[in-house]
């Protein structure tokens, strides 16, 4: 009787146990949970994304590359998982049964994708094929469950950005939002704004981390991102508390604190580093002369704003430092369209082409 080859079969139960925890925790579990098999594959994948799309001389190029990178990463997964455990599974065969190399890999495949052209020479690892079509056909069917969800999120996430858009423009901005709501005159009606961004932060940081790879999936229209949604709607918010001259309600700063949240749990995720408790005074991406030209613009515009400037700039620097760092670095990760305030701070950020009648940026309006 032949000897079992331990350490064969033991490099065999590593490569399937890996990549079963790894579907476990990014396919079933609901958390966000940092898997290192799947964060090593997204990794590799944006790798070669990044090599393709960083030659690009425009940003709608880019655009196009990198509206293909969450989905391929999403079958990456699922990919790899099945080469660990076919690779697994042959050195059961092989560990087990010794008849050779290649027809282990003959078997596990044959197993793996139920075609059961070979079988194993043996009753007792029969079992083995059974156990290896079985989760082959497992990993299939948590792609195809995952898929729905994974869009349902993406569906509501964008009906919000889209929407944003009627009232802060594309891309849009803290300014646009306010001046638009003063012309259409329920500035001090923004309450119901604040809620329901509110709880779309409250959504986001649970499908933004549960379903990881949802945070790269990009916008349908190129100019628009969740992340540069975000940003003005916080923006907004800070600087109706900080500038407008309007009565208090609570809506903003709750709106601001969900938001800051929700960033601040995506950007753990993905190990983005930051204080999290910065003082009010801490510097920000945001310049003191950005905030007067804004401020310029809102009086000019007959929005109601208050006398001292010294005040408001330190009000709104105690808002923005709670999501200054974790907004420009989400930007920079997922490489969002430009957006003043927001992915114009980022690290990947390039200028995008200027509009030769408009000189501004292409798509801005």
């Amino acid at each position: 009787m032949r000897l079992i080859d331990i350490p064969t079969v033991i490099v065999g139960a590593v490569l399937v146990v890996l990549p079963l925890d790894a579907a476990l925790r990014s396919f079933i579990l609901p958390r966000g949970v940092p898997v290192s098999l799947s964060r090593l594959i997204v990794r590799m994948v944006r790798i070669v994304f990044d090599l393709i799309a960083r030659p690009a001389r425009d940003y709608e190029a880019r655009d196009r590359v990198m509206a293909l990178y969450g989905p391929v990463a999403l079958l990456a997964l699922p990919a790899v998982f099945m080469i660990f455990i076919f690779v697994g599974f042959a050195c059961f065969f092989q560990g087990f049964d010794g008849t050779g190399w290649g027809d282990a890999f003959i078997t596990s495949g044959s197993s793996l994708f139920t075609l059961g052209f070979l079988r194993p020479p043996h009753y007792a690892l029969n079992f083995l094929a059974f156990l290896e079509s079985g989760l082959g056909l497992t990993l299939l069917a948590l792609l195809i469950s995952y898929l729905p969800t994974i869009y349902s999120a993406f569906s509501r996430r964008e009906i919000a950005v889209t929407g944003l858009a009627v009232r802060a423009g594309t891309p849009p901005t803290a300014w646009d939002l306010l001046e638009r709501a003063h012309r259409a005159r329920f500035l001090d009606q923004l309450d119901q704004t604040w809620e329901v961004w509110e709880l779309w932060f409250q959504e986001l940081s649970e499908t933004h981390t549960s379903l990881s790879i949802l945070a790269f999936f990009r916008s349908p229209n190129p100019n628009r991102s969740w992340v540069t949604a975000s940003g003005a709607v916080l923006d907004a918010a800070a600087l109706r508390y900080a500038l407008v001259d309007i009565p208090w309600t609570p809506a903003p700063g709750l709106c601001i604190r969900s938001g800051y949240l929700a960033l601040r749990e995506i950007a753990d995720f993905y190990g983005i580093e930051y204080d999290p408790d910065p003082p009010p005074d801490a510097p920000i991406s945001i310049t003191r002369d950005e905030f007067e030209q804004v401020y310029q613009r809102l009086a000019a515009a007959g929005v109601p704003v208050r006398t001292d400037r010294d005040r408001s700039w330190k009000e709104f620097t105690g808002w923005r430092v709670n999501y200054d760092r974790v907004l420009t670095a989400l930007a920079g990760l997922v490489m969002a369209p430009y957006a003043p305030w927001s992915s114009d701070r980022s690290s990947r950020y390039r200028a995008p082409p200027l509009h030769p009648r408009r000189g501004r940026p292409a798509g801005q309006r």
